[in-house]
């Protein structure tokens, strides 16, 4: 019986990004996923890589460190992660104020530069100036979430990691302990295991008994494809300057509301819309994003009534993207209640670590998961502590 050093539960962006920092550690590594053809939330994700936002010394480090490590990731990992830099466009809706909503910007280590909505429409000539009051822009990176995954966990598996396809029901336990996790046909034994499964992170946690201040929202998007999407150029990315997605995970992940997580079919918050749009290298084109708090991970939704409520509302600010062929997809996104990610040692359980909660942002991933396998092998790291889920203790 093979026992890793660490098993890690989830081959997202986090998961792959974590597995291979560890396996260049020299560590043994097992990397398992449940699904051979990846539907979680690095497959829809806008790839957005928000380097300008950080609000804090932490934040902002972490901000730093990571478009760094973005910008030289293609040559690392030897694969094209399609890495770019391009304009942030984030529209002010009509009626708003201009200058009030650039006011609630001004924080961020790189405030973003209000502009007048003809100055908003030359920069992305797709806008519709009658629905907008003005924008805000600045520099933000890209990458394919994808591609770069993939780059992850090639480079992972050329150093020695192990890939499995099986989905994790549960863990080895003895006393206060982890020793492992539990497939439907096998058993895998390990010295320690991160849980990297994002919005399915909190579940199966629950399930083993380990509360966690982590949460999920559940994200749809449209998917247009390279050949609807021909004659049509998004030359920045596209998000709206006020979003109603932070004050709605505000609000579901207060203390009080936590014992409804646990409850099936409960609806923590009403669904919003933030209407955004990336067109990617290949062609395709994301639009979205409608956000439902839902205690209950599998719960089902109206696929219909989602995706009209996504064409009318994108349509709203892009009209020449609202009636393009698409495709309606949906995933869990995690997220934490004070909009850090968790990450490290789980209080109470030996054995067991997270590295979840990134909904925001993922330019995060890369530096966290370096200084996550600098403390694997007993390397002090300043930061690591700070994004500890012991901080809710």
């Amino acid at each position: 019986m093979k026992t890793f050093d660490w098993i890690v539960i989830g081959a997202g962006i986090t998961g792959a990004a974590l597995s291979y920092e560890l396996v260049k550690k020299g560590l043994t590594v097992l990397l398992l996923e449940q699904n051979a053809v990846v539907q979680n939330a690095t497959r829809f994700s806008y790839g957005g890589l928000a380097f300008w936002s950080g609000t804090t010394d932490l934040t902002r480090q972490l901000c730093r460190e990571g478009i760094e490590i973005h910008r030289h990731l293609s040559e690392e990992l030897d694969t094209d992660t399609q890495f770019r830099e391009l304009d942030l466009l984030l529209t002010i809706a009509a009626g708003d104020r201009p200058e009030k909503v650039a006011a609630s910007y001004a924080h961020f280590a790189i405030a973003p530069r209000l502009l007048s909505v003809e100055a908003a429409c030359e920069l992305e000539p797709l806008l519709n100036p009658k629905a907008i009051a003005g924008a805000l822009t600045v520099g933000h990176g890209h990458i394919s979430p994808e591609a770069t995954t993939q780059g992850y966990s090639d480079r992972f598996v050329g150093l020695g990691g192990a890939i499995e396809f099986a989905e994790v029901r549960g863990f080895v336990r003895e006393g206060d302990r982890i020793l492992g996790v539990k497939s439907a046909t096998e058993t895998y034994h390990a010295q320690n295991v991160a849980v990297c499964a994002g919005g399915l992170s909190r579940m199966l946690l629950t399930s083993a008994g380990i509360p966690l201040r982590l949460y999920f929202t559940r994200a749809e998007m449209l998917e247009i494809p390279p050949q609807a999407s021909r004659e049509v150029k998004v030359r920045s990315l596209i998000m709206q300057a006020v979003l109603q997605r932070f004050p709605m995970e505000a609000a579901a992940s207060q203390v009080e509301v936590d014992p409804l997580w646990d409850e099936p079919g409960n609806v923590l918050a009403p669904p919003v819309l933030d209407a955004g749009a990336i067109q990617f290298q290949d062609g395709s084109i994301r639009i979205g994003q409608l956000s439902r708090v839902l205690s209950d991970p599998n719960a089902t939704v109206d696929r219909a009534e989602s995706e009209a409520a996504i064409r009318a509302g994108v349509g709203k600010f892009l009209p020449a993207l609202e009636n393009l062929p698409a495709t309606w997809h949906d995933c869990l996104v995690a997220f934490s209640c004070d909009r850090l990610p968790l990450i490290g040692a789980i209080p109470n359980v030996e054995g067991i670590h997270i590295f979840s909660g990134f909904s925001n942002p993922l330019v995060f991933v890369p530096p966290l998961a370096k200084r996550f396998a600098n403390c694997a092998v007993g390397e002090n790291d300043p930061l690591i502590p700070k994004l500890s889920p012991s901080r809710f203790v």
